[in-house]
């Protein structure tokens, strides 16, 4: 059955074709498995709450009937202002259009936020832009910059609230600049959802084709409820696709975790048990309450354009399992700099386990994709990174993360990095253990090998993290991070940026290359600290290398303008002779790289690689491979274009093709 909405008819209807609806969310109380809600456009300032589930075989659709001409938003425009001072101008809002949520009254907080004032979720927008929160009254009346924002100029657009208790009013004031808001497009914040179910358990549905945009979600940390502007609120095969997803005050799209009542921003409400404990109480707490790959996850959200969203594009924690995460467009995120913690990414996933990351271009991010925990199964394959860091000229602040195209944390692998293009100032982030990075393109550094993770401000602490069944949930066991058993193949890295041009605090490595790792060991060496080539050892004797590194491989790698190779790297090219330019350009409309690298090249050439050569992750003992259980032969490149017998180290098959339309 087809149901129609069209917000522009002349009074509600019944959801047929000539009596549609007037609002979406009608149409999803009734919405039925094999059903298509199809929404004309307009405007649509309702919360969507859909009550039933499709099935896998009968997908309940929402479709908008333009691309992108549905918009589902959480604001509401603000009329009635008045000049309060200077180019500040004040309102007042009846509390009562809030219900049960203000976002002018609830702040954003919670476990692992760190940023030094907490601020509303609340929001105001002008001309569809939204303002810089000020602390004082005084800070929105001087509209000064805010020296830390990614776009200083826009950070003079300021706004501020108080309550008053008297009239049961929030009252807010902003600094427009010399605009007049009773003549432009003011609106605010009001709903904390656009699309998402209040239960859990409302799977198999498809929201195709609609502007989602401007509501006051809320601090999404692992060990909390995750919302989003969109999300499946712990259930089964969404897809999100062809959608256009902004100005969220925290997160874009949730592929997260379900609200736990006993595991709610455990420390921030009680301030006993370590974060990083409340952590693993989430994954084995999860398991207690359906955390399956029959009940949870098998997600796809495709062809997205995500941007401006203040704390991640997509978050997820153990509800993202299973799925697809391609084609999307990720840009601008966390760009204001006023909201600071651990869950800060373009995409930000913990326990993504045989998620696939595909065909992304993210840029201009705090950081581009961020695993943290169980990135078990994980493969992040032809995406396009750039432009992940702290513009030139920012002020870098104390509480604020690192910057990089992305970060791999306290996971066990099998997690494959393969044909990207990573061309920010720092490229990997990896204290973690069981990675294989191959074919890629790498302008930026390798950090953060073999420290930071311990319990934070207890470094003699381990952090004991979950390992799974392989392509399962399940947990299999648990073990702290050992470091190393790491796979370098057939990578190119250039040292791209001089010292004068790097701007990051001096302790970050910036030196591009697999050097890193020169205090690894070889697998021969490793091998024969446990005599695994005798038939009996006492276990006594080998008890102290148990907590040792693991070994590292590195192979087929090619190093350009001083990048440096691991002293055991096998079969490799380093160029000292030839300077490397890498540039990405726009040519036509569309981005490609102006290089003279393939020049440089020459005739150097590598092996093929697949699942046989990576071998597997030590710890869960599971092999590089597809979701399926099946191999995987690296013979196609970053377009999907097939590598002959003799194929060149990174993400094309040939040099030409680093000319094309990335």
């Amino acid at each position: 059955m087809i149901i129609y909405v069209n917000g522009s008819a002349e009074k509600d209807g019944n959801g047929s074709k000539e009596r549609p609806f007037c609002r979406i969310n009608e149409a999803a109380r009734i919405a039925r498995p094999g059903d298509e809600v199809r929404v004309a456009p307009g405007i649509y300032r309702e919360y969507v709450d859909p009550v039933n589930a499709g099935t896998e075989e009968a997908r309940i659709t929402y479709v908008s009937e333009v691309p992108l001409g549905a918009v589902i938003t959480g604001a509401e425009e603000l009329k009635g202002w008045t000049l309060y001072e200077g180019n500040v101008w004040t309102a007042r809002v009846d509390n009562g259009i809030f219900g049960s949520f203000n976002p002018y009254k609830e702040h954003i907080q919670g476990d692992w936020y760190n940023g030094p004032f907490v601020f509303h979720p609340g929001a105001v927008y002008l001309n569809g832009e939204m303002l810089y929160e000020a602390v004082t009254l005084e800070e929105c009346v001087k509209g000064e910059k805010y020296l830390p924002s990614w776009e200083p100029e826009r950070s003079i657009y300021k706004w501020y609230t108080e309550q008053d208790e008297n009239t049961n009013e929030t009252v807010l004031y902003a600094n427009f600049q010399g605009a007049d808001p009773n003549r432009e497009n003011v609106e605010i914040n009001v709903r904390r959802n656009c699309f998402m179910p209040s239960k859990n358990g409302v799977g198999f549905i498809t929201l195709r084709g609609f502007t989602v945009t401007k509501a006051a979600t809320t601090w999404a940390p692992p060990a909390a409820y995750q919302d989003g502007m969109i999300g499946p609120h712990w259930s089964k095969g969404w897809i999100i696709e062809d959608c256009e997803v902004s100005y969220s005050r925290c997160c874009g799209i949730s592929l997260g975790k379900y609200y736990d009542e006993a595991n709610d921003h455990f420390f921030t409400y009680r301030h006993v048990k370590n974060p990083t404990q409340m952590e693993r109480d989430a994954v084995c707490r999860g398991q207690y309450h359906g955390w399956l790959k029959e009940k949870v996850g098998s997600h796809i959200v495709r062809r997205c354009n995500i941007h401006h969203c203040e704390q991640t594009g997509i978050v997820g924690r153990m509800g993202c399992v299973f799925s697809v995460i391609e084609d999307n467009h990720i840009h601008h995120i966390n760009n204001m700099m006023q909201l600071a913690g651990a869950e800060i990414s373009g995409i930000k996933l913990h326990a993504a386990i045989d998620v696939i990351f595909r065909r992304n271009h993210i840029h201009h991010c705090t950081m581009g994709i961020w695993c943290d925990w169980e990135a078990q199964g994980t493969r992040i394959t032809q995406n396009l990174l750039h432009d992940n860091f702290i513009p030139q000229g920012s002020e870098i602040l104390s509480y604020s993360m690192m910057c990089q195209d992305i970060f791999i944390e306290v996971s066990h692998g099998p997690t494959l990095i393969d044909n990207n293009l990573l061309l920010s100032q720092a490229a990997l982030r990896l204290p973690t253990e069981g990675v294989a990075v191959v074919h890629n393109l790498i302008l930026g550094s390798i950090t953060s090998i073999g420290v930071n993770t311990d319990h934070p401000g207890m470094e003699t602490q381990p952090r004991y993290t979950p390992y799974h069944f392989p392509h399962r949930t399940e947990v299999m066991g648990f073990m702290t991070i050992l470091h190393g058993d790491d796979r370098f193949y057939n990578n190119i890295f250039v040292q791209a940026w001089k010292e004068k041009d790097m701007i990051s605090p001096a302790e970050e490595n910036r030196e591009v290359g697999t050097h890193v790792f020169d205090e690894y060991p070889t697998y021969e060496e490793w091998s024969s600290w446990f005599g695994l080539d005798k038939p009996f050892v006492d276990m006594r004797e080998t008890a102290r290398y148990h907590f040792s590194h693991l070994p590292v491989w590195s192979c087929g790698n090619a190093y350009f303008n001083g990048a440096k190779a691991w002293k055991n790297e096998k079969k490799g090219l380093v160029d000292t002779e030839h300077e490397v330019s890498v540039q990405l350009v726009e040519k036509d409309g569309k981005l490609c790289l102006d290089t003279n690298l393939y020049d440089v090249l020459g005739d150097f050439t590598v092996g093929i690689i697949d699942s046989d050569i990576l071998g597997t992750a030590f710890e869960p003992d599971q092999r590089f491979e597809n979701p399926d259980g099946t191999g995987i032969v690296f013979d196609s490149d970053y377009l999907g274009r097939h590598r002959g017998l003799k194929p060149l180290p990174g993400p094309f098959a040939s040099g030409e093709e680093a000319a094309w339309a990335l």
